[in-house]
């Protein structure tokens, strides 16, 4: 058994197909599968079904690929040990991002990366919580910018900032000349959501208590924050928006920004990675990086209240 072949019998499980897995791994499909066979006839078990399309791992096979993914981040250890003795910011950083944090983090982050770090390869996913935290536990990312607490016991969490929430409303809404905004204002009839799935809905329901009245008729979800943005400036609705979502608003834009009562609702935005990655120094140059877009005032808890993300 051989750390290349535990490559490749981790490839074939992240692609589900073995033409894609070899040519991730840079070699051909016949050589992936010769060696994989090796392997399998070596342990004395199928580790693949291969009548399955697409390519899916036995029951054992499963056990051992999971094992497998632990070797190979082990594994790892020795090289990014030796990066950080060199002091080199070189290699692949896999980051997971949700949906929420993407468009105002992403675009500045990865400009000031690009041009202080060039050796540094930047692999970005942009996805739901969910999907991060699989990806970590998989060793197929290696850190990721989601919303926080999660709860996992093998996740380790690093708070960056605390965003706010705000009420972004229609002119025409009954709520356009109000200075703040109770939760009990909030007419879940005019409220425009995310779809299942992402954090920020829960957040947005768990806020509003929407969840305990039962009083959810809108007929709509998006996936997307500017989409939500979109839907009140063209209705008589409203919706919930992150700080970062406002930052930039102009005047015009800032007049339909409504804030909520002290203490102000927020959200804890964190950097995650596996409680046993390897990546250390680039993982800190990520935060160090994020910090120094966010505002002090985002980096503290004060007058602010996490709204809880579960259901």
């Amino acid at each position: 058994m051989t750390l290349t072949q535990l490559e490749y019998m981790v490839a074939v499980d992240t692609y589900r197909h073995f033409v894609l897995a070899a040519e991730k791994c840079f070699v051909t499909q016949p050589t992936l599968s010769m060696q994989l066979q090796k392997l399998e006839d070596e342990l004395g078990v199928k580790i693949f079904d291969r009548t399955k399309q697409p390519v899916i791992p036995t029951e054992i096979g499963t056990r051992i690929i999971t094992q497998a993914r632990v070797v190979l981040r082990e594994a790892g250890m020795i090289g990014q040990m030796i990066n950080d003795e060199k002091d080199v910011m070189t290699g692949e950083l896999r980051i997971g991002i949700i949906p929420t944090l993407a468009p105002y983090l992403l675009p500045t982050l990865f400009k000031q990366i690009r041009e202080k770090y060039p050796q540094l390869e930047l692999v970005i996913k942009e996805t739901i919580t969910e999907e991060v935290i699989h990806e970590l536990k998989n060793n197929r990312l290696d850190c990721g910018l989601v919303v926080t607490p999660l709860k996992e016991a093998s996740i380790r969490e690093d708070v960056l900032f605390y965003e706010e929430l705000f009420v972004y409303v229609s002119r025409k809404n009954a709520l356009y000349d109000k200075k703040y905004v109770l939760a009990d204002d909030i007419d879940p009839n005019e409220l425009w959501l995310l779809e299942e799935g992402h954090c920020f809905r829960s957040q947005v329901l768990n806020l509003c208590e929407l969840r305990k009245s039962g009083d959810l008729h809108f007929k709509y979800a998006t996936g997307n924050i500017e989409t939500l943005k979109r839907m009140v400036d063209k209705s008589n609705g409203l919706t919930i928006l992150p700080e970062l979502a406002v930052m930039e608003f102009n005047k015009t834009q800032m007049k339909l920004v409504k804030r909520l009562k002290d203490p102000s609702p927020a959200r804890e935005v964190s950097l995650v990675t596996h409680r046993d990655h390897i990546k250390t120094k680039l993982i800190q140059t990520l935060k160090d990086e994020v910090l120094q877009m966010v505002p002090k005032a985002m980096q503290q808890l004060r007058n602010k209240k996490i709204v809880e993300i579960s259901d």
